[in-house]
């Protein structure tokens, strides 16, 4: 039984139905990157304010 296609993959299908030149390629890996990127972060600062986490508590974890 093969998995379903999720929504995202549907579009990505639809969007790379076209030929794109090796640059467009790349640009688009770049946007998705980054887009994913920032996601990580807003969700890291989420936790950090949830557990009042500083630069302090990571220096100390660090040579824990």
């Amino acid at each position: 039984m093969q998995a379903k296609l999720s929504n995202l993959q549907q579009e990505l299908l639809k969007v790379y139905a076209h030929n794109v030149t090796e640059q467009q390629l790349r640009d688009v890996k770049d946007m998705l990157a980054q887009y994913f990127a920032k996601l990580a972060i807003l969700e890291a600062d989420k936790v950090w304010e949830s557990k009042q986490l500083t630069q302090e508590t990571m220096d100390k974890w660090l040579h824990e």
